[in-house]
């Protein structure tokens, strides 16, 4: 037997099909943090993060091998902060925030990475009392940035 579907018969299965697929969860971004086993601002960021659904594995590492990686990974010495982090490919360096890292991940830029330079206070983990406006940059693989958004 054979099952033929007239036009608005294949429109609303492509509808159905359409909402079914959006209803299903997106599978969560993975993230793997590097940091200095004994900074505790890296470990409210990366609750952020899970907070915000993304998939995190913790490296801890002394100060000097992470210093080598963020120079393997791409990441200029004027954005470094105090963790680097790995997501789909992109460096994401420092205090970024997920809904930042989302977006980066929905464009695809053609770049290395994102960074929040040094330790805003108000940034995801680094709240306080005070919020100080900060930028978050993109960088490519010559080490030359663009602002990406600011907070």
């Amino acid at each position: 037997m054979m099952i033929t579907l007239k036009p608005w018969n294949t429109l609303l299965l492509g509808v159905w099909l359409s909402m079914v697929a959006a209803a299903q969860p997106a599978s969560a971004a993975e993230a793997t943090v590097y940091k200095s086993p004994t900074c505790g601002c890296c470990g409210k960021w990366v609750e952020h993060l899970r907070e915000n659904g993304f998939q995190v594995t913790v490296t801890d590492m002394p100060n000097e091998p992470l210093k080598k990686l963020k120079a393997e990974r791409g990441v200029p010495s004027k954005l470094a902060s105090c963790h680097t982090a790995v997501v789909e490919g992109y460096v994401v360096e420092g205090h970024v925030p997920a809904d930042v890292i989302k977006r980066l991940l929905g464009e695809r830029p053609q770049v290395v990475g994102i960074a929040v330079p040094g330790m805003p206070i108000g940034s995801p983990g680094m709240e306080g009392r005070v919020k100080q406006p900060y930028k978050i940059l993109s960088f490519d693989a010559q080490g030359n940035t663009s602002l990406y958004d600011s907070r």
